[in-house]
């Protein structure tokens, strides 16, 4: 029996209560029994999914929408301090709880599964929590995505496994103590919180000195950066270090690798035998992904075999390589892709998915800091595609730096030969990819902000 609701969270006020890693604990905190209430800046599915938990939702910010009798005041890190519901909390005196402290609550007395690294965190916690459901384990899961599957993003399960989606953007997935850890790669990212790749590593060091002793990091063998944290954290004591990836060395290694249109077939090595399962998304990075996950059930003690097969029941999370539709021989696919790593990986498994098709492009670049350390890397990705449309930057939670445009992607897409169009009106781009598409091209919308609302309307467009 999972346990119950944390000390003082009985009656929690979540601020940005739609938020992807807000409303996963908002939603189990609900289903334990507590009355959750919060608020977002606007209407949403996750607002009325929460309603129907039970959940007070408020739209807008104000400070009449925090009760007197709040036991807590829930935030991320993107919440400002001037916030109106916040200060309320402050003259009420009423306790507030960051977001990775709420989420280390209600993994207490139970089996902690995390899933760290700078890509990849959402799909390989979504792959397991699928799988670990489908063997009738019943986790309790909470992810920055919706499954595409369950259609949520976090449950409460009555099982002894809690998998949750570890953030290192604010240094918060510190927090944590879990029985099994991943990490699936280590770069520089979030600019605005880490200085240098020396700070990334001391983060993710301490990340995996939080391991419970006796427990196992699970970490690739092939990733650069991932490679460097083995040899920081080998000297831990009582830790377990399990490497997994196509290198040589790797525990669990992978033997092949083979693309099937949109899902792929993958064959690994562990202890000594061979195991070959389907992973039914495409692109190698996401088969390597589902190779970590199947690593880490094996480490918490789920049978290898059972658990490989379990794997293929995924079917992907809400923008990450999503078929969003086809129309007139087109098809419409959404990404989640903001950083060039990321962005690399998914153009080159729609490029082996297109074929002798074309790939076109719908990017938006999300925030400016990341523009101004990345944008290079980010145009000399859109290369890989036959032509690209280029919003501006999505601003999220940051003010615009001086300087700092979307043209500093364009320039670099151009100089490495990509075909680029610059587009500041978002409203324009759904006629225009339309009229650039023809019968067999795949169009892709990619990034972290709002650009996904343009696939269904890019899908009337075609329609008509």
């Amino acid at each position: 029996m999972a346990p119950g609701i944390p000390a003082a969270m009985e009656r929690p006020h979540f601020i940005g209560i739609g938020g992807a890693g807000m409303s996963g604990i908002a939603k189990i905190l609900a289903q334990r029994g507590a009355k959750v209430a919060g608020s977002d800046a606007k209407e949403s599915g996750t607002a009325e999914a929460l309603r129907a938990l039970g959940a007070t939702v408020h739209i807008g910010h104000a400070a009449g929408h925090l009760a007197d009798d709040a036991s807590c005041v829930v935030v991320s890190s993107a919440i400002r301090a001037d916030n109106p519901e916040l200060l309320r909390a402050a003259e009420l005196s009423v306790p507030v709880v960051h977001r990775s402290d709420a989420l280390a609550s209600l993994m207490g007395g139970l089996r902690a599964l995390a899933v760290a690294g700078t890509h990849g965190k959402t799909t390989t916690t979504s792959m397991l929590a699928v799988a670990l459901s489908e063997l009738n384990l019943d986790p309790s899961y909470a992810i920055g995505g919706d499954l595409a599957g369950p259609g949520t993003n976090a449950a409460h399960g009555e099982g002894a496994i809690f998998v949750a989606e570890a953030d290192e953007s604010d240094r918060s997935f510190q927090k944590y103590d879990p029985e099994v850890a991943i990490v699936l790669n280590v770069e520089l990212d979030h600019h605005a919180n880490y200085a240098s790749m020396d700070e990334v590593y001391e983060s993710f060091e301490a990340f995996a000195a939080k391991i419970v002793p006796g427990g196992t990091l699970v970490i690739s063998a092939d990733q650069a950066g991932a490679v460097e944290l083995t040899e920081r954290v080998r000297a831990l004591p009582s830790l377990n270090v399990v490497t997994y990836g196509e290198s040589a060395t790797a525990d669990v290694r992978v033997h092949k690798i083979t693309p099937r249109g949109l899902t792929s077939e993958v064959t690994v090595v562990l202890n000594g035998k061979y195991l070959t399962f389907t992973v039914s998304v495409p692109g190698r990075h996401y088969a390597l992904n589902a190779v970590a996950a199947l690593a880490a059930g094996v480490a918490l003690g789920v049978p290898a075999h059972n658990l490989a097969s379990a794997l293929g029941k995924y079917t992907g999370v809400k923008r990450r390589l999503q078929l969003k539709g086809e129309a007139a021989g087109v098809q419409v696919i959404d990404s989640y892709a903001h950083h060039p790593t990321e962005m690399t990986a998914d153009l080159e498994a729609m490029r082996g998915a297109a074929s002798e098709a074309r790939l076109l492009v719908v990017f938006q670049p999300h925030l400016f800091s990341r523009t101004q350390e990345l944008g290079t890397e980010m145009g000399q990705a859109l290369a890989l595609a036959d032509a690209s449309v280029v919003l501006d930057i999505y601003p999220a939670r940051e003010d615009p730096i001086p300087g700092i445009t979307s043209e500093l992607i364009i320039d670099a897409a151009r100089a490495a030969g990509a075909d680029v169009t610059a587009v500041h009106d978002k409203a324009a781009v759904p006629e225009a990819v339309a009229g650039m598409a023809k019968p067999g091209d795949l169009v892709l919308t990619m990034g972290a902000g709002d650009v996904t609302d343009l696939g269904p309307q890019i899908l009337d467009h075609l329609s008509s």
